[in-house]
């Protein structure tokens, strides 16, 4: 149990570092090797973790890769821009529509999506319409915000979430029907916290007159009208894989590399460079660190955790989903919650209430938000604000992320209950 700890600790501490440009997926998959090379983990657990991840890793590529698609035809700009007019320069009501703006594209196209497309949009837009850095830090708080808190309703919605299904069998219109009421008091509360907690700083008149105007985002009208039609097709593809028992990543991926074909077509993207931009080194750092992270389940930590959550079961149903949303959380918080997502479904199964699986992905999913190390999202985020000039500081991130986080998670663990 020392050494796996010692090597998860180390594994971490570097991604989140990335010393010299140190990428993460290399990180994962040196402390994977190591895991190896010193027994904590054997070669029959490195294809055990690969065949719990593969899936899940090769649909969060096709969601981020349809992402840049849309993004480079104009789909987001267009979106915010219309977000933005809509809101006829009222501060508070453009605070709202962007927060919902946020969740939309968080359910569709992942929280990393969000973080990675949806940021940069809105921080140029805030810069455009000369906010105030006051007003800029409470917009983009509450944008990175939502992005996770937003992230339960779909399988698609996050990379835990596909990692937990796949892992229980949990289908895809299942998963959907069970998440629908504690993603939208997710979504309720979030708005209501961060409004409460910002609405000093949210300007009551923003000029949007000289704003450009929504059609003027569109790079390519015909893939523009097209994409509606065929993201359409999509979704009810999942629903069509569902009864098929299909891998989500066939249509995931799959439907990502039919748009890619499509769009290259119509001449509105580059594929190989598109290609070349993916975030490959998710694939590395899905594999590598859960290898890393069972090594803690050989070394007894899931039976530990497996036992509190026995003891919350003879509580009753209350104490055992809201004990292991808040259990999650915490640990998601402290240790990042990709590695806690698979330690907390082990740990679930080896209980025997499969149920609990729902309270682990909305604990994984919020419980990051207390701090900047919590998530892949949050730490995306971070990093494209500070490539933009923007560095907000743990202090100032944490000062928000443990007031809003706690009510927000309880509202949907409530939901689900």
């Amino acid at each position: 149990m020392a050494l796996a700890i010692a090597l998860f600790l180390g594994t971490l501490i570097f991604i989140i570092w990335q010393p010299r440009g140190l990428q993460i997926g290399t990180t994962a998959t040196v402390g994977a090797v190591a895991a190896v090379s010193l027994g904590v983990v054997s070669l029959g657990d490195v294809w055990t973790v690969t065949g719990i991840v593969w899936d899940a890793t090769l649909a969060f590529i096709g969601i981020i890769l349809l992402s840049m698609v849309l993004d480079e035809i104009g789909f987001f700009e267009w979106a915010a821009l219309k977000m933005a007019r809509l809101s006829r320069g009222n501060g508070h009501l453009m605070f709202v529509y962007m927060m919902i703006l946020g969740a939309l594209v968080s359910a569709f196209f992942a929280n990393d999506g969000a973080a990675l497309i949806l940021t940069p949009i809105i921080l140029a837009k805030m810069k455009y319409l000369k906010m105030n850095p006051v007003a800029m830090f409470a917009f983009l708080m509450a944008g990175g915000f939502i992005g996770d808190s937003a992230s339960n309703p779909l399988v698609i919605s996050n990379l835990t979430n596909i990692v937990t299904a796949g892992y229980f069998n949990i289908g895809f219109w299942e998963y959907a029907r069970a998440m629908f009421l504690p993603n939208l008091l997710s979504i309720l509360a979030s708005i209501a916290v961060l409004w409460l907690f910002f609405r000093k700083d949210i300007p009551t008149h923003i000029d949007v007159e000289n704003l450009a105007t929504p059609e003027s985002a569109i790079r390519n009208k015909m893939m523009f009208r097209l994409s509606w039609p065929f993201l359409s097709l999509l979704m009810a593809g999942y629903f069509i894989g569902d009864a098929y028992h299909l891998p989500v990543s066939v249509f995931a991926l799959g439907g990502a590399l039919v748009f890619l074909a499509i769009a290259t077509y119509f001449k509105a993207t580059k594929p190989i460079m598109t290609i070349k931009a993916a975030p490959w080194q998710v694939v590395w750092f899905s594999i590598g660190l859960y290898v890393v992270v069972y090594g803690l389940k050989n070394g007894g930590l899931t039976t530990y955790l497996a036992d509190w959550i026995v003891q919350l079961q003879m509580m009753g149903d209350a104490y055992a989903v809201i004990g292991t949303g808040f259990l999650s959380a915490l640990l998601s918080s402290v240790m990042n919650n990709m590695p806690t997502v698979m330690i907390m479904d082990i740990a679930i199964s080896e209980a025997g209430n499969s149920a609990l699986a729902y309270a682990n992905i909305i604990g994984c999913n919020l419980g990051p938000k207390m701090t900047p190390i919590g998530s892949l999202a949050t730490l995306l985020w971070l990093h494209v604000l500070a490539q933009k000039g923007v560095k907000i500081g743990w202090g100032e991130y944490m000062k928000v992320g443990l007031i809003v986080t706690p009510p927000v998670l309880l509202a949907a663990l409530i939901g689900l209950l």
